[in-house]
């Protein structure tokens, strides 16, 4: 009979309420939200200046501003009511994301939107403050260390029999290429070679465009997502 009733108890007190639902004063959600809004617009600005990418898109860097308002949103509500938590997490666990991330970098910067939003809904804005000076630290350090050269996609249209002359060049020219397509039609033959070279060092292009039997020369700078 004890033992029920001890059941009974442990039931009350630790079961039902998990409906109470904790209050959420206007200046809480003010605060947070403004909070988070400060630190979504630092990560803005880090990922705009250490972008490394080919295309810049804005809309991106915008979402990630957003990303951490949403996700600090979410995290309140679910701070706020355990119930409402299990079936939040049922709720966001059928939702599907079919936008493909090209840049891994990319994938990093949602993530630390993710984590901003998460800690500053949780009201853990001195881990988030730390956590934001040490990630952005650290991009700013690592992105004065990168590759003095930058990879470039040469597109070269010309006669068959400069095949062996174009090859020569480039050896002398940028040294390392690797050929990544060539197309034939008639006579005629399309290569594109990635080659890495420095960004103010592009004369040999005008050089190669003026050879015999060269019809087309195009440079092109690109971040490694070409397919051949």
């Amino acid at each position: 009979m004890n033992n029920e009733k001890g059941l009974e108890n442990f039931i009350k007190d630790n079961i039902l309420n998990l409906n109470v639902t904790k209050d959420l004063s206007i200046i809480d959600v003010v605060t947070v939200l403004g909070i988070t809004f400060l630190m979504g617009m630092f990560i803005f600005y880090i990922y705009k200046k250490t972008f490394q990418g080919v295309l810049y898109t804005q809309s991106y860097n915008i979402s990630l501003v957003m990303i951490s308002l949403v996700t600090a949103l979410i995290i309140m509500v679910i701070s706020s009511n355990l119930m409402l938590s299990l079936g939040m997490v049922g709720a966001l666990s059928i939702v599907r994301f079919r936008t493909a991330v090209k840049d891994s970098m990319d994938i990093v910067f949602m993530f630390w939107a993710i984590s901003v939003g998460i800690t500053n809904g949780a009201k853990l804005f001195q881990v988030s403050f730390i956590g934001i000076i040490v990630v952005s630290a650290v991009l700013l350090l690592l992105t004065k260390f990168k590759s003095k050269s930058s990879p470039y996609l040469l597109i070269i249209n010309y006669t068959e029999d400069k095949h062996i002359n174009i090859m020569d060049y480039l050896k002398n020219k940028v040294g390392k290429f690797n050929l990544k397509s060539k197309t034939v039609a008639n006579d005629l033959v399309e290569l594109t070679i990635e080659i890495r070279i420095d960004n103010t060092d592009t004369s040999f292009v005008n050089e190669l465009s003026k050879s015999e039997g060269i019809t087309n020369a195009v440079l092109i700078s690109y971040n490694g997502d070409y397919v051949s």
